[in-house]
């Protein structure tokens, strides 16, 4: 089953200002370079991006212009995790509460889930995960990092209930 699935992430925000507004600019200057170190970075697939193909800052995904949306493929949770926690994303996103307004409480901001190999998940699919997530938490659908599910059809998987991966 190695290479049948690929992990899905997508997250959301909301700045806590307009995004030409000097409070959020450090964020805003930071993403071509973030960008460019995820595509970079071992086991990276894809990612969203608008017309100008370095980010996605102008998807519009609610009526909220300040609301941002990030998605990307990855080969495995491991990868992912490697760019999200042990690279230089990790000081941006230790930064985050400065940039984007706390999410509601008991709100899901991040989603992960499995794609087929190759598949590029639509804003859409993201935003149903998400919702998902917020309604039933952590499944085989729609998972964390810290509740992770193994890829559909996973051998090492008990029959009936499915393998938490723990995090590492």
């Amino acid at each position: 089953m190695e290479g049948a699935w690929q992990l899905a992430q997508m997250n959301i925000g909301t700045l806590v200002a307009d995004a030409d507004d000097p409070v959020v600019q450090p964020f805003m200057h930071a993403l071509a370079e973030i960008n460019a170190l995820a595509e970079a970075s071992h086991g990276f697939v894809w990612r969203l991006k608008d017309d100008s193909s370095s980010g996605a800052t102008s998807i519009a995904v609610a009526a909220d212009p300040r609301l941002l949306v990030n998605m990307s493929v990855w080969e495995n949770a491991e990868a992912l995790f490697e760019f999200v926690y042990r690279s230089a994303h990790t000081s941006i996103m230790a930064r985050r509460r400065e940039f984007f307004t706390k999410p509601p409480e008991g709100r899901a901001y991040q989603v992960l889930w499995w794609v087929p190999a190759g598949a590029e998940p639509t804003v859409a699919d993201g935003l149903a995960k998400l919702w998902h997530l917020d309604r039933f938490g952590p499944t085989p659908l729609a998972f964390t990092f810290k509740q992770r599910f193994a890829p559909p059809g996973d051998t090492q998987a008990v029959t009936g209930e499915p393998r938490l991966v723990s995090e590492t």
